[in-house]
């Protein structure tokens, strides 16, 4: 006899091309669809590449806990409170190792890097999303890390020319089991952590310290920094948007990002609850 599928308890989604319609905001209907899945007994945790300083405009919408993990599971952040819970650092020899390795392989690589304090860049890493107007030191990124490899816990890197699956295609060769190494970005921009730490391994580790199984969570995304995460949950769902990698990867789809796809999944489970 089949077993009844067990009763959602927790929705995990990315942000950015999955939750958010272009531009970064959150449609009405999407806010009324998450705060009614907080009313239901739902709880939801966005689940990021985004860096801690890039959540704030997102905070109404959080729900009650108020916390976001972030920087593909580099870190977790209390977002009301701007306060970072905990974060997974690459080791200091294991980043300086990446850095040495994609530059030698891929030539013309610049290098950005994100710390519990903020982030630092190379000259040559061009930057211009939002919250990166603050202070940050520039300089080449032996001398970064030598400053504050010990907290990094992410590696941003670009490259001017490649096509992006083809630079992270050849990242990943040139840096193998050091560090995990994924991409969110339409252009090419790969993100590096810790070994073994991706979005689906701190999200496993929120559920675990909240008495969630893997089996009662329903996750979002689109691009192959959610692949850990869709694997892992119990219930997974592409927005038809996404990377034809995750589409690919995940059985169940939903509409795009600009059509509301999270919103309209989130009305019929609460809707069957």
């Amino acid at each position: 006899m089949t077993q009844p599928a067990p009763r959602p308890r927790l929705i995990a989604t990315d942000l950015d091309g999955t939750l958010l319609c272009q531009g970064g905001s959150v449609s009405p209907r999407t806010a009324a669809a998450l705060a009614a899945a907080e009313r239901a007994g739902l709880q939801v945790v966005f689940v990021t590449g985004r860096p801690p300083r890039w959540m704030q405009l997102l905070s109404e919408h959080i729900g009650g806990h108020g916390v976001a993990i972030c920087s593909n599971g580099g870190a977790i952040v209390d977002v009301r409170q701007e306060r970072l819970l905990e974060s997974f650092p690459l080791t200091a020899p294991a980043a300086a190792q990446v850095v040495d390795r994609v530059r030698a392989a891929l030539p013309g690589t610049a290098f950005a890097f994100e710390y519990p304090a903020g982030f630092s860049r190379e000259p040559g890493y061009q930057v211009g999303m939002w919250g990166d107007d603050e202070p940050h030191s520039v300089a080449p990124a032996e001398e970064l890390l030598a400053a504050e490899a010990a907290d990094c816990y992410k590696i941003l890197a670009k490259h001017p020319e490649l096509a992006p699956d083809d630079f992270l295609a050849r990242a990943r060769a040139a840096v193998g089991p050091l560090a995990e190494i994924t991409r969110s970005s339409p252009i090419a921009l790969i993100e590096v952590s810790a070994a073994g730490v991706t979005k689906a391994s701190t999200l496993a580790r929120w559920c675990a310290g909240h008495g969630i199984a893997r089996e009662e969570v329903v996750a979002f995304g689109d691009m192959p920094n959610d692949l850990e995460m869709l694997a892992w949950a119990g219930t997974s769902y592409a927005v038809a948007n996404a990377h034809p990698e995750v589409l690919a990867a995940v059985a169940q789809h939903t509409v795009s990002n600009e059509d509301d796809g999270v919103a309209r999944v989130i009305e019929r489970l609460v809707g069957s609850l």
